[in-house]
């Protein structure tokens, strides 16, 4: 891990390196997305923990409450190293915004690409009280405009965190002999009991564990749908409503939503029981929506088999993710116009 001077606000920024191996990656080589955003989650919390306890007071942990969307814009292998740089640029008085930009390294030739940038969210927690959210240290910005832009980030993703709260009651249950490309023929969940090396000094999970979990789970089911090669494609936003903790068991569970030519959405769900200390009823503590894209032998994309939707549910699914897709689409669009107008 490196450390490097402050690029116009906040403290310094740090980087992590990593080199990729091959328990890192799938079958062809690709380096799973769960392996990328548990890196850039370690980069977000070392940072924004550091950051909480620059200033005399009680001592605290950088909790993980949300990460923005998430493009994988470049498939990393193994071999190459993974360089993750994190720095603050927005503070409020309970949160911090991270920051992450990924770089991939190929060590035999020198060549580098960017693969990933992420927006983090984090809350200070008190190490004598995790219920208590403590004061965030501001930072000083270059420019009276980096600090509205950031409030103006802050505030949208606190209305979406509300809104993904409020439609968090969806459950997933078993098909028995489901069609193929049906939503029950590839849906999928896995049972992980939280131990001590999945935790932080409070005894509750890291973000980018339960974020590897995440994407093994979406992985999976996008296998089944295409039983072609896979590879993590982007990430929307990942809202942590609950703690997870120690001791307890998590049900991760996820399913097809949203098919276009080349791409699948697959939302997923983290549920918990809690079973040590406290025992109290099963409450869902993390969702998101991962995109898969299908590749053949040689990494070029295939086309995706269409989801066969049968019940009222899935058609709605479906729409709402057709919705998400149209949208994204139109925004990269945006993006690109000044790109090809140069």
């Amino acid at each position: 891990m490196s450390a490097r001077g402050p690029a116009g606000a906040g403290p310094a920024a740090i980087q992590l390196s990593r080199i990729m191996r091959p328990d890192d990656a799938n079958i062809a080589g690709n380096v799973h997305g769960g392996t990328i955003l548990k890196m850039i989650e370690e980069a977000g919390a070392i940072i924004s923990t550091r950051h909480c306890n620059s200033q005399s007071g009680e001592h605290c942990v950088a909790a993980l409450a949300r990460v923005e969307r998430t493009d994988f814009l470049s498939p990393m292998c193994i071999g190459e190293v993974a360089h993750v740089s994190a720095e603050i640029t927005y503070t409020s008085k309970h949160s911090v915004e991270v920051q992450v930009n990924v770089l991939s390294e190929n060590i035999l030739t020198g060549a580098k690409r960017v693969t990933n940038r992420a927006t983090l969210w984090y809350v200070p927690l008190s190490l004598k009280n995790v219920d208590k959210v403590l004061e965030v240290p501001p930072i000083q910005y270059a420019w009276k405009e980096l600090e509205e832009e950031g409030k103006k980030r802050y505030e949208e993703q606190k209305l979406e965190r509300l809104v993904t709260k409020q439609r968090n009651g969806d459950l997933i249950f078993p098909v028995f002999n489901p069609e193929p490309y049906t939503v029950g023929y590839s849906q999928s969940s896995l049972i992980h009991l939280v131990g001590p090396s999945d935790c932080t000094l409070h005894g509750f999970v890291h973000g980018g564990v339960t974020m590897k979990l995440m994407d093994e789970v979406a992985g999976i089911v996008a296998a089944r749908h295409c039983k072609t090669n896979i590879v993590t494609a982007s990430v929307d936003a990942i809202n942590f409503h609950e703690k997870l903790q120690k001791g307890c068991v998590i049900t991760i569970s996820g399913r097809m939503t949203f098919t276009s030519n080349k791409s699948m959405e697959i939302e997923v769900f983290v549920d918990a029981d809690p079973f040590v200390d406290e025992p109290k009823e099963r409450y869902r503590a993390v969702s998101a929506f991962f995109t898969y894209v299908s590749l053949s032998k040689e990494g070029k994309p295939l086309p995706v088999p269409q989801l066969v939707v049968e019940t009222e549910d899935e058609k709605r699914r479906f729409e709402d993710g057709k919705g998400r897709y149209l949208q994204t689409k139109a925004k990269r669009q945006v993006q690109m116009q000044p790109l090809t107008q140069q």
